[in-house]
């Protein structure tokens, strides 16, 4: 036993009992909305301009020395009519979870917040995205969406590799001559054929005008609707009187918009036929939920999510060996060779895509609205949360929560690989990513391909690499700056990179 002298006694040292975790106590959410007009513009040009969506939030819960509280989020003033910008905040794993609870929270028309563009863009119907999950019409095409995926989930891997092989002939041919390029908009036409091909079971190569330029007509349609609350940093003020002041009309896309579905109508037949005889669906409603799903959900993810993976892989060029180790020896003990399911048993490959996922969501802004009054529990507190009340959950700040992730703002490209963690709380788009994906929920239908087909992507990265290297030219500047920055060039230029 270990003792203390003083001048007049000896007593036993004995250690303090020990600290159980404080109860959260039930507290008032903090923030405010501040000055009708005045408050919510301070709060856009602080969001788009002078801070960012990252440190407007992180500056808030310091502070507020809270991760939930009451703020303003874009779009606002001064011709969004009707549209409120009052949210709450959630930005910890805790509270964020919340938001995938259907019993205390609705969706209805708040995918991108109580901004909601113009139903033109999608038909004139409010497609899957943005029903709620209690509206009958959600099941149907939820239904429709997993069945798609289950149906094409065998030649997916396949119809992947064969879409890369055209993507890199392609690039091949431009290299040989000892020039650069850049891969994105390669990348977007083989996620537009390849993407086509999977869900619609349709060909855009019998299209001509649709396979040239499909990728860019989704980027155009894509970019009128979310525009007004995306951060693109480019040239302010600009930006804030052209970009983020009005919504944009469907009109300057109509065209491109019909073509599309004309497409869909004319070569995604057997799709739309079992939409409408084992669904329920009406042609019109497959066809818009259809192109929503192709186009925002696939095709705008991907476009997203590829380049970021590819600028992370071109960073951490210490790993790449360990990556193509663990590639070769599951391959070598699969005599089927490139499928989903040897896929699923590459730890560190599915581990560096799910740490890209982590840092860099695709998706990464989450709203729902709640469906009644219920408290809400962060790490520290508990809220009062009123019926009606819009939540929000910035996904890039949630997934660097510290109280569940080891150095948060590292890359740790093994975090979640068996040896470290059995679980950790990784959310893509609208769902925790090992929760059971079902109708009666609203996480996207694609949610299980996007880290597969990112493995896949990496794997077949490394089978190229004899003919073709990458570099990251600059950190992240696949979404900081015009992916044109992130270029393939040939092996032997890379010498000393």
């Amino acid at each position: 036993m270990a003792f203390t002298m003083t001048a007049s006694s000896v007593t036993p040292l004995t250690p303090p009992p020990p600290q159980s975790p404080a109860t959260p106590q039930k507290v008032a959410v903090p923030g405010s909305y501040g000055w009708p007009v005045i408050g919510p513009l301070s709060d856009r040009l602080q969001y788009f301009w002078f801070k960012g969506p990252k440190n407007f939030f992180k500056g808030k819960i310091e502070k507020y020395e809270s991760t939930v509280f009451r703020t303003n989020v874009p779009p606002t003033f001064p011709f969004f009519v009707g549209v409120n910008p009052k949210v709450i905040a959630v930005l910890d794993v805790k509270s964020f979870s919340h938001l995938f609870d259907m019993e205390v929270v609705e969706k209805a028309n708040v995918l991108v917040g109580d901004f909601m563009p113009s139903v033109n863009f999608t038909g004139g119907l409010r497609v899957c995205a943005y029903l709620d999950t209690s509206e009958p019409k959600h099941a149907q095409v939820k239904d429709f969406a997993l069945d798609i995926l289950k149906r094409s989930s065998s030649t997916w891997v396949s119809s992947m590799v064969t879409s890369l092989d055209t993507m890199w002939d392609s690039m091949d041919s431009q290299l040989s001559g000892g020039s650069s390029a850049s891969y994105f908009l390669p990348l977007q036409k083989f996620l537009f054929t390849f993407l086509s091909r999977a869900i619609l079971n349709a060909d855009p190569s019998s299209t001509p005008d649709i396979e040239k330029s499909g990728h860019i007509m989704f980027d155009k349609w894509l970019a009128l609707q979310l525009i007004p609350i995306t951060s693109i940093n480019i040239l302010q003020p600009l930006e804030e009187i052209f970009l983020h002041s009005f919504s944009y009309p469907f009109w300057l896309v109509k065209s491109d918009y019909k073509k599309l579905a004309n497409f869909v109508k004319t070569e995604a037949k057997d799709t739309l036929l079992r939409a409408q005889t084992e669904f329920k669906l009406t042609e019109e409603e497959a066809i818009h939920n259809l192109l929503f799903i192709l186009g925002f959900n696939a095709f705008g993810g991907f476009t997203v999510f590829l380049p970021t993976l590819i600028t992370n892989l071109g960073e951490q060029k210490s790993i790449h060996e360990k990556l193509r180790k663990e590639v070769r020896e599951i391959l070598s003990q699969n005599s089927k060779g490139l499928t989903f399911e040897t896929v699923k048993q590459m730890e560190l490959i599915n581990s560096f895509v799910y740490e890209t996922l982590r840092l860099n969501p695709p998706v990464p802004t989450q709203y729902g609205r709640a469906r009644k009054d219920f408290e809400l529990n962060s790490h520290d507190a508990i809220f009062e949360i009123k019926k009606g009340e819009l939540l929000c959950g910035y996904q890039a700040l949630v997934m660097r929560d510290s109280k569940i992730f080891e150095n948060p703002e590292d890359f740790v490209y093994d975090r979640f690989t068996k040896e470290k963690v059995s679980y950790k709380p990784l959310y893509i788009s609208y769902k925790p990513l090992y929760s059971i994906f079902n109708s009666s929920d609203k996480s996207s239908a694609n949610l299980r391909i996007v880290p597969l087909a990112g493995s896949v992507l990496r794997m077949e990265l490394d089978r190229k690499i004899n003919k073709i290297q990458f570099a990251a030219l600059n950190c992240r500047l696949c979404i900081k700056r015009p992916p044109k920055y992130v270029s393939f060039v040939p092996l032997n230029n890379l010498k000393g990179h």
